[in-house]
């Protein structure tokens, strides 16, 4: 029996050195997993930073971020490479140098891609490029890739591939220069996910900058245009202000000489200078219209509130309106916030406009309003002679008018859309012929 001791000896011995080497494997796998965890955390604590940052000193986001990583994998230069493929070339464009390290970022500008084939190669297929140990690499000549990393004084190093829409752009790489840097598959994967964020927050970046070029560009577009349309319309005023005073010495000259020498002149004469004296006036209702045109947009006059009933009633006063028409006006009509005179030019055109164009032996004119939830629904109804459904849009243009005779400028409807659409409402209308139009116009309520 006391032969057998010394095996039990042995055995408990061999019991105790496993458990001991059990409790130091899985001590050490603690230790990866709480490496793992914590590498974890500081990546969703750039991630946070890069999502709440505004972007404006995106360069100094990166270099700190460059500068957290590298630190916690121990890397002594941390950096971001972009490969230009139309030159065949790689330039570094961020670095992050621990203390006492020198900083490469000047000595690698356009860097051919030739000199590192190798990494090019890893990156195109999706993978890291990773050198352990450098000091056991080939010696390939003076352009070879040892030759490249050792005056660095660079002992390892990892570059993870950028990838942008499925297409290469650069990558980010990790020197270490003290000692010899390790990687573990799970810690190239978490720099994996960083390459991926840093992607995301520089497109972020260019996607707003993009931005911010578009409607900077766009707002140069609305002032050149605001502008030109000022310039335009001052033109139209100036020039149809110089063409009245012509127009009326001409209607005032043949005028006098129709008076004077009315009993000498015949029907052939007279029926001639009558149609002059209509084509003038024909004309100056033409350039009135111009002027009002372009006089909308510069109205200097202060808006307040409306009252539709008032403003109609005053239009309706300065309106010839035969014996067989009757004008007929809603009760009680909305109050709205704007321009008196302009609401006057509205509905001065509209009831002009069932005036002129109605054929009936009793023609009738209605103004009304219904109440939508957001908006206030006007009308302009008449039985006068309708349109064709092929005018309904083109009657709104300037100068488009439904017959050639008469002295009606074709300019009256065009103020009206353009009055309604300043106030940010929209006109159209019904009709059918021999039975009547209906103009609707809406205006938007206010608070």
């Amino acid at each position: 029996m006391k032969k057998q001791q010394p095996d039990t000896t042995n055995k408990l011995s061999a019991m105790h050195e496993s458990d001991q080497e059990s409790d130091l494997k899985k001590l050490e796998k603690d230790k990866i997993i709480e490496r793992q965890l914590r590498f974890q955390d500081l990546l969703i604590s750039i991630s946070t930073q890069y999502i709440n940052s505004d972007l404006s000193d995106i360069d100094k986001l990166i270099r700190e971020s460059l500068k957290q990583i590298g630190e916690f994998v121990s890397s002594d230069r941390s950096y971001i490479f972009s490969y230009d493929f139309i030159n065949n070339t790689a330039t570094n464009t961020y670095e992050w140098c621990a203390e006492g390290i020198d900083p490469e970022i000047d000595n690698l500008k356009d860097i051919p891609i030739e000199y590192i084939t190798q990494w090019v190669e890893a990156h195109k297929k999706g993978a890291a490029f990773y050198i352990e140990d450098v000091s056991l690499l080939p010696d390939d000549g003076e352009h070879g890739l040892r030759a490249i990393l050792e005056p660095q004084g660079i002992k390892s190093l990892i570059a993870i591939p950028k990838i942008k829409n499925n297409e290469l752009i650069g990558f980010i790489g990790f020197d270490a220069v003290h000692k010899i840097n390790k990687y573990a598959d799970n810690e190239q994967e978490i720099l994996f996910v960083f390459a991926n964020m840093l992607v995301n927050v520089i497109q972020r970046k260019e996607n707003e900058e993009h931005i911010k070029a578009q409607e900077r560009k766009k707002e140069e577009l609305l002032q050149n245009l605001s502008i030109q349309n000022q310039a335009l319309n001052e033109y139209a005023h100036v020039v149809s202000h110089d063409l009245k005073a012509p127009l009326i010495n001409i209607h005032t000259l043949v005028g006098w000489f129709m008076d004077d020498h009315k009993e000498a002149l015949g029907e052939d004469f007279l029926t001639p200078l009558n149609q002059v004296l209509f084509n003038v006036e024909k004309m100056d209702f033409l350039i009135k219209g111009i002027l009002d045109y372009s006089t909308i947009d510069r109205m200097e006059s202060q808006d307040a509130q409306i009252n539709f009933n008032l403003i109609i009633d005053e239009v309706l006063q300065t309106i010839l309106i035969p014996s067989t028409v009757k004008i007929t006006v809603q009760e009680n009509l909305p109050s709205f916030y704007g321009n008196a005179w302009k609401f006057k030019q509205v509905f001065q055109n509209l009831i002009q406009n069932g005036i002129n164009y109605n054929d009936k032996e009793h023609g009738v004119v209605s103004v009304g309003c219904l109440e939508k939830d957001d908006c206030f629904e006007f009308f302009v109804k008449d039985n006068g002679v309708g349109i064709k459904s092929d005018y309904f849009e083109r009657i709104f243009k300037v100068f488009t008018k439904l017959e050639s005779t008469g002295s009606s400028s074709g300019i009256g409807l065009s103020i009206v859309k353009k009055i309604i659409t300043f106030y940010k409402g929209s006109i159209w209308l019904e009709s059918e012929e021999g039975i009547g139009t209906t103009f609707y116009f809406t205006l938007p309520k206010t608070e």
